[in-house]
């Protein structure tokens, strides 16, 4: 019998007659199977005339059914080229290379294995010794799958990157970007650069006080101390160092970036700059600006008019231009109820005081808020202003899952006297057909169809309750997938 070699064997022993002559067949047999995973003695013509395997999980695919068959029956015929090149190897005499065969098993899925074969003697039997690589296959198809999710999460990163810098960069509102420790300006968008009167380039690097004269120092710390402590600040004026706009509103905003911090500054010229002898910006507009609660103006339609930084800051948005128009459903209470429930009263009776609900951040936040509001006409229009304060001391719903209802017993009974009978019925109703709309999607998988069905509703109704709630997404078919 030759020695067993393979193109992947560094050193053989170097007295195997010494050491292995006595073995007998039995113990022979008993390496070759310990030493493989399979282990198959063929003939001359490629016919397996006896299986050996180790790996306990192999019988089940039918490893014992080999026998008689001919080797290249038994695989794929992508391997099969693979396998005559194992058995022209060992014909040869020569060290066989190892190469990887994919078997044919009862369950119609490929069972790979790495194979070296060797010439046992002159009859023409060959030993073919396997290694099972189904873990390893496992592994790389883990990769594989792994792989194509960091790319695709790369690329929806390096999308928002592309829209937010165009975003930034087509706002005409005036931004600075700054870093919180050094306070030096990190980007500025391209109104800022105008209003600045200089190019980024000259701009970035600059300490944010450099920009602004000596009259404005006390301001621009004052607006930087209170983004620092509380997350926000209110409107400030400052004075540019050089022409254009000099006379600016400044508000600041933090937020954090890649583990650090960093601060929005908005930039807008003032009223009295713009206008030539104009009277200066209203006291009560500027004192509700800077007010530590949110304040937000809507019309009949629930849009969003205007927001102060405040308000901003509990949704967690940058600026007010990306608000403007959007409902206010998308940040207060469920879409649908709350807003709408607030709307019909302030119409209805001019002033609410102390509304409980909850408020969404766009980046998942919730905070638990009161909403005082109050109707107004202007020019022939009425639009509603909601003050919105948070309730931190009353137990805040952050991290609480929004389809667990924001409202129980005891909260919809403390609304009697503030709210009519018909809006509790009816926000009690609507709360309970979300939930059960919720509850028959859970049940049936999120297949709408079926859920229609235990529900003992149309298609079209269910789909058009979805979307009341809030539970269909913007671009989701109405039963797509079912």
């Amino acid at each position: 019998m030759e020695p067993l070699a393979a193109a992947d064997v560094i050193s053989g022993f170097g007295g195997a007659e010494r050491w292995f002559a006595s073995l007998g067949a039995r113990t022979t047999a008993n390496l070759i199977a310990a030493a493989a995973d399979v282990a198959l003695v063929l003939d001359a013509s490629g016919v397996v005339r006896d299986v050996a395997y180790s790996a306990p999980e192999l019988p089940p695919e039918g490893i014992e059914d080999w026998v008689g068959a001919l080797w290249l029956d038994l695989v794929t015929i992508e391997s099969r080229s693979k396998v005559e090149a194992l058995l022209r190897d060992a014909v040869a005499e020569g060290p066989t290379r190892p190469r990887e065969v994919n078997h044919i098993v009862a369950n119609g899925r490929d069972m790979p294995i790495r194979y070296s074969t060797i010439r046992m003697d002159d009859d023409g039997r060959i030993l073919a010794l396997g290694r099972d690589l189904r873990s390893v296959a496992t592994l790389q198809q883990r990769l594989v799958e792994t792989q194509l999710l960091l790319e695709r999460e790369y690329s929806k990163i390096r999308n928002a990157e592309t829209r937010y810098r165009l975003l930034f960069q087509l706002s005409t509102e005036a931004v600075l970007i700054v870093d919180e420790a050094s306070e030096r300006v990190v980007e500025a968008n391209a109104a800022a650069s105008k209003l600045i009167g200089e190019t980024a380039q000259r701009t970035i690097g600059r300490g944010l006080a450099d920009l602004f004269d000596e009259r404005s120092a006390q301001n621009v710390r004052r607006v930087i101390a209170t983004a620092r402590t509380l997350g926000h600040s209110g409107l400030a004026r400052v004075h540019l160092t050089g022409g254009g706009h000099s006379d600016l509103m400044m508000s600041v905003s933090a937020f954090r970036q890649d583990s650090r911090a960093h601060f929005l500054v908005r930039l807008v010229p003032s009223t009295g700059a713009l206008a030539e002898g104009g009277h200066q910006p209203s006291k009560a507009l500027d004192a509700v600006m800077a007010m530590p609660d949110g304040f937000v103006v809507v019309d009949e339609r629930q849009r969003v008019l205007d927001a102060n930084p405040a308000f901003l800051a509990l949704i967690e948005v940058v600026t007010v231009d990306g608000l403007r128009g959007a409902p206010l459903d998308k940040w207060l209470g469920r879409p649908g109820v709350e807003a709408t429930l607030l709307v019909s009263n302030l119409r209805e009776h001019g002033s609410l005081r102390n509304f409980s609900t909850i408020l969404r951040g766009e980046f998942g936040g919730l905070e638990q808020v009161e909403v005082s509001g109050v109707a107004v006409n202007s020019g022939g229009e009425t639009c509603f202003g909601l003050v919105i304060r948070p309730v931190r001391n009353a137990g805040a719903l952050r991290d609480r899952e929004p389809s667990d209802g924001f409202r129980s017993v005891e909260q919809l009974t403390q609304l009697v006297g503030r709210v009519s009978l018909k809006d509790l019925v009816r926000e009690s109703t609507d709360l309970v057909e979300k939930l059960c709309i919720e509850a028959a999607l859970k049940r049936t998988e999120d297949n709408r169809a079926s859920a229609a069905q235990i529900l003992g509703l149309s298609r079209q109704s269910l789909y058009s309750k979805l979307r009341r709630h809030g539970l269909l997404d913007d671009d989701s078919e109405p039963f797509g997938g079912d």
